[in-house]
């Protein structure tokens, strides 16, 4: 069983432990919008071809050869998608291996043992597995890359080992190892980059890290355990997927699926709830077997032993990547949940503005807002501490409101609230929706967008999650019943002020395919075409010009539903046309997630996460990469 759990998607782990909901209530208020006439600016009508209100000049080119005439602020033509095991980018454009799961970070580390997948003591000394969110730093004049671990490779890891699947503590500590976040100095030479070993900034942290809990929750029962009975302190950050920066130069790296790594070493019978797994805990999906056995040889993840061990997992972890000394934070106020990423942003006076997006069906989108501003150069120790977590309410005629989540609106304390945030959420009223993953902030404009990833799990009839029943898809010109393509919601503060409680919202984009449904909701919306179409839209980010480069997650067998989409890619968007071309595409069986410019913007990093094949090299084992991606003639990129 746990070799079966180990092998599937995460998405597709927590289905086995909590199956989506029927439909969320974003489904609702997107058909109630469809129905309204002369609906917000530039929402786009699903498959009728059309955009309302001056959406701008929509593409309808069938092909990448004739998008290519229009694409205004793109510096490049689109290319086709791709079905094989390496990466494809532009003419004009080279990319190249920046570093790879086991590649040395100092220079007492191994080379990467295809055979054994290294020893516990190389994995704490080596860039570690399945890269995602990516922040780059300019410290006094060094160039210094913080990544994200999401997950790892058993079978590339312990590929001696029966079932791939640890079988001691040692095991269980090389896992825990590969995973987390890395810390590295990288620097151009004349064959490019490459990480600079031995560097001062370089740093490993793992499931095993010492960490400081702050904000709200810092001290409350739920975070006491044996180990730690004040509840102040916390060991390692896991599934680490999106991450963030803040203006005073620090990295948010986010905890996203970490229910799946505990589990309990009582024999539970057959389709019952296992003793000490609380209603609270439930509505985040701990497993009875975790994902790769942690709780048989590490006794901190049984939850039979330290049920409280589980509530010191899913926050927003605060590092500093100019002192490798400096002990990470946990900042409860913030949230706990499966973060995607932290898109942070400063409002009109000063505050601290913080979206968070929640990664499950049926789960909802966040802000924080500071109580007090950011001033540079002055003390933000507390920033992140201080302040009102909210979560989005959206309305069919256009509107939405940020709830706050206080005491008196959850009847909860500030603690209890930051601990279970999602039952607060649901609490007041906050709007469900498919997969809220990566939020990013133009800088160019006052909007903000949110990728919807997929539901693909979505059935016909109701079901009931976490106690809030969903309504069904009816008869009502509902978007998709099924949404296996996904879709990009954008807002608008209101009072043009990021920290403002009101918004407006519209869909940038929904993803489709218009050559396997010639029209409808599936085909997408006006502004995918035959030459752009793509699934699962995951990963995304602003450059300094105001385009959004949007990355894929979905599914790339290149069949049914999904015919002609090819590998997982990377796309860009311009939010004045609503015009979006590929730019990129990954190997096959690969998630293409992070993105970061070097301090120039010449060079584009980009992380290509469970690859297929052999990637990076000819005859190796699949690894994760960093890539870094320029232009032939040395121009900016970003």
């Amino acid at each position: 069983m746990k070799d079966d759990l180990s092998n599937l998607s995460w998405d597709e782990f927590d289905e086995t432990i909590r199956p989506a909901p029927a439909t969320t209530d974003f489904d609702h208020v997107v058909s109630a919008a469809m129905s309204r006439r002369g609906f917000l600016r530039s929402l786009v009508v699903m498959g009728s071809g059309a955009a309302v209100m001056g959406a701008g000049s929509l593409l309808s080119s069938t092909s990448a050869q004739a998008q290519a005439a229009t694409m205004g602020r793109f510096a490049f033509a689109p290319i086709n998608i791709a079905t094989d095991f390496t990466v494809h980018v532009p003419a004009g454009y080279t990319w190249k291996p920046l570093v790879s799961w086991g590649d040395a970070l100092w220079s007492d580390a191994p080379a990467f043992d295809k055979a054994t997948g290294g020893t516990l003591a190389a994995s704490r000394r080596v860039f570690g597995d399945n890269t995602d969110g990516i922040e780059l730093f300019n410290i006094d004049g060094h160039e210094v890359i913080a990544v994200n671990h999401e997950y790892t490779e058993v079978g590339t890891l312990h590929p001696a080992l029966p079932d791939n699947m640890p079988q001691s503590l040692e095991d269980v500590q090389k896992t825990q190892a590969v995973q987390g976040v890395t810390v590295m100095e990288v620097a151009e030479g004349p064959d490019g980059w490459a990480v600079v070993q031995d560097s001062p900034f370089n740093r490993r942290i793992d499931h095993t890290t010492p960490m400081t809990i702050s904000g709200p929750a810092a001290g409350h029962d739920l975070l006491k355990t044996a180990m730690d009975p004040d509840g102040v302190t916390a060991l390692g950050t896991m599934n680490n997927c999106g991450a963030g920066r803040t203006p005073w130069g620090t990295y948010l790296t986010c905890e996203e699926n970490f229910n799946g790594y505990f589990g309990t070493t009582e024999t539970v019978a057959e389709d019952a709830t296992p003793a000490g797994y609380t209603p609270e805990m439930l509505r985040y999906g701990p497993p009875v077997a975790s994902r790769y056995g942690y709780e048989l040889f590490d006794a901190r993840f049984d939850l039979s032993q330290n049920p409280n061990e589980f509530n010191k997992q899913g926050y927003v972890v605060e590092i500093d990547p100019s002192d490798p000394t400096a002990t990470p934070i946990k900042r409860t106020a913030l949230g706990r949940f499966k973060h995607e990423n932290a898109a942070v942003v400063i409002g009109r006076d000063g505050k601290v503005v913080v979206y968070l997006g929640d990664d499950e069906r049926g789960e909802f989108l966040y802000k924080f807002v500071s109580t007090n501003s950011y001033v540079p150069g002055g003390d933000t120790s507390t920033l992140l501490d201080d302040g009102i977590l909210h979560v989005a309410k959206f309305e069919a005629d256009g509107s939405g409101t940020w709830l706050a989540l206080t005491e008196e609106t959850t009847g909860m304390s500030l603690a209890e609230v930051c601990i279970h945030t999602r039952i607060a959420a649901s609490t007041v009223g906050a709007t469900t929706m498919d997969r809220p993953e990566w939020v990013a902030v133009n800088p160019t404009a006052v909007e903000a967008y949110c990728a919807l990833t997929n539901n693909t799990d979505r059935a016909a009839d109701a079901t009931n999650m976490g106690g809030d029943v969903m309504t069904p898809v009816d008869g009502s010109p509902n978007p998709r019943a099924e949404n296996g393509y996904g879709q990009i919601v954008r807002w608008y503060p209101a009072n043009a002020d990021h920290a403002d409680p009101a918004f407006t919202w519209d869909l940038y984009v929904m993803a489709g395919n218009p050559d396997v449904h010639a029209e409808g909701p599936y085909a997408g919306s006006a502004n995918v075409t035959a030459g752009n179409m793509f699934n699962s839209p995951d990963g995304m980010m602003f450059d300094s010009a105001g385009l959004l480069w949007i990355q894929t997650d979905g599914d790339d067998s290149n069949e049914g539903e999904f015919a002609g989409q090819g590998n997982n890619q990377m796309l860009v968007g311009d939010p004045a046309t609503g015009e979006i071309a590929r730019f990129m595409t990954g190997p096959k069986g690969g998630e293409v997630t992070g993105l970061c410019w070097s301090s120039d913007r010449r060079t584009a990093f980009i992380g290509i996460q469970h690859p297929g094949g052999s990637f990076p090299d000819a005859d190796g084992a699949p690894r994760s990469t960093v890539i870094a991606v320029s232009r032939d003639d040395g121009a900016i990129i970003g």
